[in-house]
């Protein structure tokens, strides 16, 4: 501990405040080291926390300060629980959404086939609406330099959030998922997996985002209702037989390459293994039978096409058709048609958008006399990438896919055997990873079609004619990692033999943002790069993150662990829920309801936020309320008032000697009930329980018992020193039972008469407390005298009177054991209650019942 962490106690001030408190606190830490990581302590004495690296692009919201203090909360009760913990903070700076944000504040656009320029500068002040329709066109490492510079300044307005929110995180361990010790973990993992089998190239039908004009995982997707049509197209069989289908894409029929219907549908059994001719294009196209089809839906035969959607790719793949795409990777339709489509029909609707061409169809359909009817209205779910704008299209494209259990029955069942081994708070969300792991259909497309992200690290030979071989890709010695193939060149190559025939090509895909925050136990740990620490931290013991990417950040953090260390990457899953508006929907950037903290944190102060979080549970959507907040500055502040009070009568200097009062003794032994309580809450996780149980007592503590002793505790002898020694135990312990959701307060009490941080001390346990008895103690005896003190001080104000009135006499009826109770804490109650005379008279009445006379 350093000399400032050593310094003398405060003092009492003499008007406590909230304010302030955490620019003075927040600096204080740092310069102690109060939150470092001691990497001395075997891994038995360290708790490890994989903190999710939040994206930077944009604002924070409090959703993030919902999710984050919670982590927070078991950071600062494992660390008083002796535990050394390693508590890292990251950015996930790399992807899409720094690109977009780029694209937006900057009105550029990536061009890879431009120089770079040494002296570009962008604009300076904001970039208007004109600008972004327009962008600039700039080199990829002019626009990856942009990116880098917007991170930066973005993740310092993140930092001093999370400072003042008040994480108790050890800064000296940030990184970032573009840095290069991420880089090169990311490149290294990769590379093993390719070295095992387990990452493949295929080319491939591949859900495309036309909009960042890039391949998009499964686990990306998201249904959105959207509005649509079914028509009714008119297909010529043999005979003039008439084969009616409905569809929602019609501009999709150049592609269609086969009709579908149930095996068991007797409606078209004739026709199975027969041919029918396309309306518009007259192509001959197979009738097949599938049991994907459905019966009970529209015509009950459906059209082919590659590609309208993820059923038509399986139909494709397991019935052998043929190929005729006709939407490009830019969403319009081709310029060519597919082989065997004419070209006069499909001229009409080269290089138009998907929305024209299907309008451009219908004018077909209807023109050729097979279009049956007209458009039916419908609403339904259209495939989108959860940031994109724009409907997927699936393109067929070479990509790189990580095996994770989607076709590969063992592995699933080894990931979903990883999964029961996982402790998942609450336990419910199990089901979701054992849904999601069960419901795969595919591998993992890991290659994103960007910029800003970690490099695929392999090149490609040239053959003569300047063609790469895909089949034998070039990798690097991970010595050499972090590399970038479009800069570097590969062993036994140089630069100048780049892209010509019998020279090299890199790889110009980035690896999926995901593919590198999967790795955060291991860049954080020190993976091949930090043995030491690695073998302190990993596994790691907490993974904190939202429900909502179970299918993403969870699972494959467990894909790749399973796959490069053959465990789980940690022992226990938090899941936090959504932070809803009044109107009880999630609030998002999207649906523009999202508060952002920083206005909050310094109107009502961290301790104030901090409370309103800790208020929801693991796994619970939680509404926001300001007058939650409030309610957690009025608690805040109540706690530096009473500490104020008690210290005021001298606790500060009792507090190691014994309580020997009834009532001294029955408030510790209520408190030690508490301090169990609250410490078998924390252990399961269930931090709401913890705080319910602790600020209860609190206000009990307060209004009851600090009112009932606080004459006996103005005064001197036996009786005062006890009271002293029981308030100051008492404010110890219940210090450091707030003090990993209040830090700010805490410490600042803890300052006025503690040495060093309170988030260092010991967390209070039921021994400590029971060591400060001198006898045993009743919990009841205190919510007895309550009770009592309750009935005088409603007696007074039923009249109208002060509390500060005297009682000339007082008669307390009851049953004679209740009395026999009451007789232990006489002289409190007469004194808290200004009671001249006390009389105990038994009674039938089954409870206490005070009869004031006035």
């Amino acid at each position: 501990m350093t000399d400032t962490a050593r310094t003398a106690r405060t003092g009492v001030p003499e008007r406590p405040n909230l304010d302030g408190l955490e620019e003075n606190w927040s600096r204080r830490w740092q310069e102690d080291g109060t939150y470092a990581f001691d990497r001395t302590k075997e891994r038995s004495d360290v708790y490890a926390i994989d903190t999710p690296p939040p994206t930077v692009s944009g604002e924070l919201h409090m959703g993030h300060v919902f999710s984050y203090t919670h982590t927070d909360l078991v950071a600062r009760f494992q660390r008083m629980r002796g535990r050394t913990v390693f508590y890292p903070i990251g950015w996930d700076d790399n992807g899409l959404p720094t690109e977009r944000r780029v694209q937006n504040v900057h009105g550029v656009r990536c061009d890879p086939s431009l120089p770079y320029d040494p002296d570009w500068e962008s604009p300076a002040g904001p970039v208007d609406d004109a600008a972004r329709k327009n962008p600039t066109a700039i080199s990829r490492r002019n626009f990856i330099e942009l990116c880098e510079r917007l991170t930066v300044a973005d993740e310092q307005v993140f930092e001093a959030l999370w400072r003042r929110l008040g994480l108790s995180v050890d800064w000296s361990l940030m990184y970032t998922t573009i840095g290069p010790v991420a880089r090169a973990t990311s490149q290294r993992a990769f590379l093993r997996n390719l070295a095992r089998g387990e990452a493949y190239q295929a080319e491939a039908p591949t859900l495309w985002d036309v909009g960042f004009a890039t391949a998009v995982a499964q686990a990306e997707l998201e249904d959105r209702e959207r509005p649509g049509a079914y028509h009714r197209l008119r297909f010529h069989a043999p005979g003039g037989r008439e084969v009616l289908i409905d569809t929602t894409r019609p501009e999709l029929l150049p592609a269609c390459v086969a009709l579908v219907c149930h095996p068991d549908d007797e409606r078209y059994a004739d026709l199975v293994g027969t041919t029918v001719r396309t309306p518009v294009f007259g192509v001959e196209v197979p009738v097949r039978a599938h049991a994907l089809a459905d019966p009970a839906k529209g015509t009950g035969v459906a059209m082919v096409c590659t590609f309208g959607d993820l059923t038509d790719v399986t139909w494709w793949r397991e019935l052998a058709l043929d190929t005729r795409v006709v939407v490009g990777r830019d969403g319009r339709l081709l310029p060519e048609p597919p082989a065997g489509v004419p070209a006069r029909p499909y001229a009409a609707l080269a290089g138009q958008t998907v929305n024209a061409a299907r309008r451009t169809v219908v004018e077909q359909l209807t023109e050729a006399g097979d279009l049956v009817g007209e458009p039916r209205p419908i609403t339904h779910p259209v495939k989108f990438y959860e940031r994109g704008d724009r409907p997927l299209e699936i393109v067929s494209t070479r990509q790189w896919y990580l095996r994770n259990g989607g076709r590969d029955a063992d592995l699933r069942e080894d990931l979903l055997a990883r999964g029961r081994e996982l402790r998942w708070v609450p336990e419910h969300m199990r089901h979701r990873y054992e849904h999601w792991v069960g419901g795969l259909t595919g591998d993992w497309l890991v290659s994103r079609q960007r910029y800003f992200g970690v490099p695929v690290p392999v090149w490609y030979r040239l053959d003569d004619a300047g063609e790469p071989d895909w089949s034998q890709p070039l990798t690097p010695d991970e010595s050499t990692l972090p590399i970038d193939p479009s800069e570097d060149a590969p062993p036994g190559y140089d630069e100048s033999q780049r892209g010509v025939p019998g020279g090299f090509v890199g790889d110009p895909d980035v690896l999926d943002t995901w593919a590198t925050s999967s790795l955060t136990p291991q860049i954080v740990g020190g993976w091949e790069r930090d043995p030491d620490l690695y073998r302190r931290v990993f596994p790691m013991d907490l993974r904190p993150q939202g429900h909502d990417i179970i299918r993403t950040w969870l699972f494959a953090t467990v894909v790749r662990a399973h796959l490069e260390h053959g465990t789980l990457p940690w022992r226990t899953a938090e899941l936090s829920g959504w932070i809803l508006d009044p109107d009880r929907k999630k609030m998002s950037k999207s649906k523009g309801n999202v508060v952002t903290p920083m206005a909050l944190l310094e109107q009502h102060g961290s301790d104030s936020v901090r409370y309103w979080a800790a208020s929801g549970k693991p796994g619970t959507d939680l509404a926001f309320d300001p007058a939650q907040i409030r309610v957690g500055r009025r608690l805040a502040t109540k706690l530096l008032n009473a500490s104020k009070f008690a210290l005021g009568l001298g606790a500060a200097d009792a507090l190691r000697a014994p309580a020997t009062e009834p009532l001294d003794r029955a408030m510790l032994a209520e408190l030690s009930e508490v301090a169990a309580a609250a410490t078998a809450a924390f252990e399961g996780y269930d931090h709401t329980a913890a705080l319910q149980t602790t600020e209860s007592f609190f206000w009990r503590f307060c209004d009851d018992y600090i009112e009932l002793v606080k004459e006996r505790a103005y005064g001197s002898g036996a009786g005062a020193d006890s009271a002293r020694a029981a308030l100051a135990t008492a404010l110890s312990v219940q210090l450091r039972l707030f003090a990993p959701v209040l830090p700010y307060a805490t410490e600042e009490v803890w300052s006025w008469w503690r040495y060093g941080s309170v988030h260092r001390a010991p967390w209070p346990t039921t021994y400590e407390v029971g060591r400060a008895i001198q006898g045993d103690g009743d919990p009841q005896l205190l919510r007895l005298a309550a009770d009592a003190l309750g009935q005088v001080r409603r007696a007074k104000s039923e009249r109208k009177l002060s509390m500060k009135a005297e009682v000339p006499l007082a008669e307390a009826l009851g049953p004679a054991a209740l009395l026999d109770q009451l007789t232990l804490v006489v002289d409190d109650l007469r004194a808290a209650g200004r009671i001249n005379k006390l009389d105990l008279l038994p009674d039938r009445t089954p409870t206490l019942v005070i009869a004031c006379a006035f």
